[in-house]
């Protein structure tokens, strides 16, 4: 199945048959998911597989025990993590020097993308940041974040979303279906996974074999010309 094919397949599936899915259907679908651009490569992901069923049983229940999450065979948790850059950065760092990277690029990496990662006791960096990029703007174009913790949690779930993405492609294209659930309670989700205060929990995406009436109906979508301009 190409990408074309795997884009029009793939559907939110609600109800799932009592079929298992391989173990290794999902390990390519993460191997995948991790290769999705992201913000300044800094990978501030994380995916949970849950295979605890005491964490499987609490996480259906967080999940409103929706039956895309009830039915499901597998549940990946992913997660947008701002204080995870922090595990990459020196691997980064000696790879884009490994490589003979533009000076700029070093610099940025070494110098200022640290600072771009970093909020502050009481988001006091980030408030500092944020005054920085309004007064410099008054001048020029510039980037004008991330500052506060909450501009970085939004870099953050932007890049887990686009490996959200891959992650439900490459189930499509090995043959099961999947589920993008945004209907969950967060903090209850949160304290199941034993995550951090500033992690966000992006998605749970359910993996199974669609049953019958898997969905409520055809796909719908807006006609294209409402939605795509030409400018």
């Amino acid at each position: 199945m190409d990408v074309f094919d795997a884009i029009k397949k793939r559907r939110s599936i609600r109800k799932y048959t009592e079929k298992n899915v391989p173990a290794e259907i999902i390990r390519n679908a993460l191997e995948l998911a991790v290769l999705a651009p992201n913000s300044s490569n800094s990978q501030t992901w994380n995916f949970y597989w849950v295979k605890s069923p005491v964490k499987k049983t609490k996480l259906v229940r967080a999940c409103l025990n929706q039956s895309a999450a009830r039915t499901a065979a597998e549940l990946i948790v992913v997660v947008a993590s701002p204080e995870s850059w922090k595990r990459s950065h020196k691997e980064l760092v000696t790879f884009i020097e490994s490589v003979n990277a533009p000076k700029p690029v070093i610099f940025y990496y070494r110098k200022l993308f640290p600072s771009m990662y970093r909020w502050g006791f009481l988001n006091s960096l980030g408030l500092t940041k944020k005054l920085v990029f309004f007064v410099t703007g008054l001048f020029r174009p510039i980037m004008r974040g991330p500052g506060t913790l909450r501009d970085i949690q939004e870099v953050c779930i932007k890049s887990a979303a686009l490996a959200s993405e891959n992650f439900v492609l490459a189930i499509t294209a090995q043959g099961f279906a999947s589920c993008m659930m945004e209907g969950f309670d967060e903090p209850r989700v949160k304290k199941i996974l034993g995550l951090r205060h500033s992690d966000r929990v992006v998605m749970v995406i359910s993996v199974g074999e669609e049953a019958d009436r898997g969905t409520w109906g055809p796909r719908f979508r807006i006609s294209s010309d409402k939605v795509i301009h030409e400018v």
